[in-house]
């Protein structure tokens, strides 16, 4: 059984993404403000570091260290210092756009989605990363790409088409390679945008809804099991941390509220957290 939602740390961020439990903490970013987050819940504790670049995620790394995706590409991040170093950007001509959303599989590979950071025009294309460089996944190309996740027998990927209001499912071959997508679910009209998506440990799949007040989770044949309800419009995406990965935390953003929004909705752009009732999966270090 969920337990009750409840802020656990007061960011007020523009667009908080890409939670991930790393390194016994939390991290996540602030899209637009652009900063790294690393929140840990055992000491009430929170560290951040301030990006050269919009940064869309921030994932661990098996030799050491975090991998970053800023609108310039790919980057190491070393904590420590403070550093990025830039490794490829895989849309170097594509100025417009910036990435958005990333995840690992059991292999170390990195999927990672990009955006028109305008919002407009169809060139946001899914990528794998892995030790030889970034491939194109060859899925069609969408507004606004969102929530890669992994199943965890690691042979179905979820991609999502944030304006389409669509999540797919896609089979996932060995050797990185993809079949063609089928529908997983739809969010209908006033009911939110998808972001972010996450899988838990039976399999069952996470959606966040921006603008839609709350998170789902679908069972893996994509029927809605339950909703989990936000004091805020925007949620973005969870990912499952603590001592048995059964705190889920969200983050939250305030982009795109009015004024009387924010009077509204006090807590907007916050980091939440509840008791997810099942455990989640834990994180595979980017091999990069």
């Amino acid at each position: 059984m969920v337990g009750a939602v409840r802020s656990v740390q007061p960011i007020g961020a523009i667009l908080g993404e890409g939670p991930v439990w790393h390194d016994a903490a939390l991290w996540f970013v602030d899209i637009k403000r652009p900063r790294i987050y690393r929140f840990d819940p055992a000491r009430d504790a929170l560290q951040h570091w301030d990006a050269p670049g919009e940064v869309g995620w921030v994932l661990p790394r098996a030799n050491g260290g975090t991998i970053a995706g800023l609108a310039s590409g790919l980057h190491t991040f070393d904590s420590v210092s403070g550093q990025f170093t830039h490794l490829f950007d895989p849309e170097t001509h594509l100025p417009g756009n910036r990435l958005n959303d990333a995840t690992t599989d059991a292999m170390g590979r990195i999927w990672f989605g990009s955006m028109d950071n305008a919002e407009q025009d169809a060139s946001g294309r899914l990528y794998r990363a892995d030790p030889h460089g970034s491939t194109d996944s060859g899925l069609a190309p969408v507004v606004i790409t969102n929530g890669p996740a992994i199943a965890p027998d690691g042979g179905t990927l979820y991609h999502t088409d944030t304006l389409g209001r669509s999540v797919w499912r896609v089979v996932l071959n060995d050797d990185g390679t993809l079949a063609a997508p089928t529908l997983f679910c739809e969010i209908a009209p006033g009911e939110g945008h998808p972001d972010g998506s996450t899988i838990d440990a039976e399999g069952c799949v996470w959606v966040a809804l921006f603008g839609g007040w709350g998170v789902r989770r679908y069972d893996p044949a994509g029927a809605l099991i339950e909703t989990v309800e936000f004091p805020v419009a925007n949620v973005t995406k969870i990912a499952f941390g603590g001592p048995e990965l059964r705190t889920a935390y969200a983050t939250t953003a305030r982009k795109g509220l009015t004024r009387q929004d924010l009077q509204a909705q006090p807590l907007a752009g916050n980091l939440f957290a509840f008791d997810a009732g099942v455990c989640g999966l834990p994180v595979y270090p980017a091999k990069l």
